[in-house]
């Protein structure tokens, strides 16, 4: 148990036997009346984000989610494998938990799993991943009707919007949370 003001962004919640994670959360302390927090919450399991408002000081329940470093291994069917960090246990999230961050993922690539109760929650990558694009077509020079991008795909088969001078076998760093080109990769 903790209170209203013990909230942080990224803390779970279990409300009505659901796991809610804090996505922001404001203190508002009006002249007239008693102070509450006003917190925009994502349901954990579904993705849905709702605006809650409660009074301060009020406790809520937290749910402890356990947050490991694992590595990506490789698909299993419609499964992936990562592998702990630090004990090498491996373990299969469903295709429905990594959704559309299998654009971004390559295998030997790190993550944060985050489970609760023995059951997969959901997976972060950084924000940033490198990936290295396999086809595009040429830019031509003089080319602006569509602002001077091209689509490229990159090696995991995502098709991303890239500046005309990139070229196959480029590697560029793409933003896993909007899924756009960021720049190139300087490694």
């Amino acid at each position: 148990m903790a209170t209203t003001n013990d909230l942080k962004n990224g803390m779970v919640l279990n409300i009505d036997n659901q796991l809610w994670s804090v996505v922001e959360f404001q203190h508002v302390k009006p002249g007239k009346g008693p102070a509450f927090v006003r917190t925009k919450i994502k349901n954990v399991l579904s993705g849905k984000i709702v605006d809650k408002t409660f009074n301060a000081g009020v406790k809520v329940e937290t749910a402890y989610v356990d947050r490991r470093d694992m590595t990506y291994l490789y698909q299993d069917g419609e499964d992936y494998v990562f592998m702990d960090s630090s004990t090498y246990d491996q373990i299969l999230v469903p295709g429905d938990v990594i959704g559309d961050l299998k654009n971004y993922m390559v295998e030997n690539q790190e993550a944060v799993v985050s489970m609760y109760e023995g059951r997969v929650l959901f997976v972060e990558l950084p924000p940033n991943v490198t990936l290295e694009i396999t086809y595009t077509e040429p830019g031509v020079q003089g080319d602006r009707s569509n602002a001077g991008t091209k689509p490229a795909t990159v090696e995991t088969g995502y098709e991303v919007q890239v500046p005309l001078f990139i070229d196959q076998g480029t590697r560029i760093k793409i933003d896993t949370r909007t899924g756009e080109y960021v720049g190139r990769a300087n490694d």
